[in-house]
């Protein structure tokens, strides 16, 4: 991993703050109102790349700048950056069967179970579009203090409604199904993620569990009263995560506006040679993209396979068309991508500093990602 805020970026990148002065002013005023005390964007439209940092690490008027290459804990923008990127990966080599029942890569979920439990009716693809029936989130961390002792309680958790009949975002599901996944690879997910996604795509900033010395250059997420009683820095926020080591499906990576780009270029160009990027954009081809992309049941959910898709109230705002993409991260951060439009936006923030409880970025998001497509108009030139 390279030190966050000095990752190289395209020749192609571009001011974000001079060419969205609106979406920039949300941003600001966001911070003024302390929704967060700073942020990273980037945009993708027409084959150019613009990116902006405002704010600081903290209130404090000393704190660190935020830059456009600033790395943030991304929080569950690791369900699809990772895991299901793997998924999907997986699934385009033929490795991946979508529709496995769960206990038959992970017996232990259902060895304890009685004959007629609906768990054992639990598959991959209910993992995915979060209808497999877990509940969305426990506090595990309260009685596991070990990797072995967390994934043990996951496994044991009882289902809240039939598989596929009710979607329930499950953190759970994810961890679950990281599990799964690395079952099919063999290896730990991570280092499989950082040599068959990460590295091909030239996301160098990207990595869980960032080593202890590039703590100070990343934004804490919280000061911690209650779990580990400490200012979480460098450090994955989510409680479950850190128990399971730092790195799990669900929660654990850290990443920066420049990397997760690349990462949405490759999604926009799945399957389209291009020799004079510096990208690899055939990681993805188009078949697994629309396939995943596709909204699973039951009849009007938003999920789609490990993606979620515009809603009537969606975070994304009002112009990203149906067939877009995108996933939100509890701190602060979100990915959305339109298929269609040819148009990706990034947003991080340390939105939980100092504490969780503030909520502004729900207002914050939409605004934004409404700006930054008035900004690009409806052909989408830049």
């Amino acid at each position: 991993m390279t030190t966050p805020g000095t990752t190289s970026s395209p020749p192609n990148f571009g001011d974000g703050i001079l060419r969205f002065p609106s979406a920039s002013q949300v941003l600001t005023d966001a911070i003024e109102a302390r929704a967060f005390p700073g942020c990273a964007f980037g945009v993708l439209a027409g084959g150019g790349f613009f990116e902006g940092g405002l704010g600081r690490f903290t209130y404090e008027p000393g704190s660190p700048a935020v830059t456009a290459g600033t790395v943030f804990d991304v929080a569950s923008l690791t369900k699809v950056v990772a895991t299901t990127a793997a998924a999907m990966l997986l699934d385009q080599r033929g490795r991946l069967e979508i529709d496995v029942p769960l206990g038959a890569l992970i017996p232990d979920f259902v060895a304890r179970r009685a004959p007629d439990d609906p768990a054992r009716r639990v598959t991959l693809r209910h993992l995915l579009a979060h209808n497999a029936g877990l509940p969305g989130y426990v506090r595990l961390f309260e009685k596991a203090s070990t990797p072995a002792a967390l994934m043990r309680a996951c496994l044991a958790l009882q289902l809240e409604a039939e598989p596929g009949t009710r979607v329930e975002y499950s953190d759970p599901g994810f961890i679950l199904l990281g599990a799964a996944l690395e079952v099919l690879i063999g290896e730990p997910l991570p280092g499989w993620v950082r040599r068959e996604v990460f590295a091909p795509l030239v996301m160098t900033a990207t990595e869980f569990c960032p080593a202890p010395e590039l703590r100070a250059v990343i934004p804490p997420t919280e000061e911690d009263r209650s779990f580990r009683k400490r200012r979480i820095q460098g450090e994955v926020q989510d409680e479950n995560a850190y128990v399971l080591g730092g790195a799990a499906g669900h929660a654990g990576l850290f990443s920066c506006v420049p990397d997760l780009l690349r990462f949405a270029e490759a999604i926009l160009n799945a399957g389209i040679a291009r020799e004079s990027s510096g990208v690899q954009p055939c990681l993805f081809d188009r078949r697994t993209v629309e396939s995943f992309a596709t909204r699973q049941e039951p009849k009007g959910s938003s999920r789609a396979l490990g993606w979620d898709t515009p809603s009537e109230k969606s975070s994304s705002g009002k112009y990203f068309s149906r067939h877009s993409i995108g996933h939100l991260g509890y701190s602060g951060c979100s990915l959305w991508i339109d298929l269609d439009a040819g148009v990706a936006v990034v947003l991080l923030t340390n939105r939980t500093w100092p504490h969780r409880d503030n909520q502004l970025i729900r207002e914050v998001r939409p605004a934004f990602h409404d700006t930054v497509r008035e900004t690009l108009g409806s052909r989408v030139e830049v």
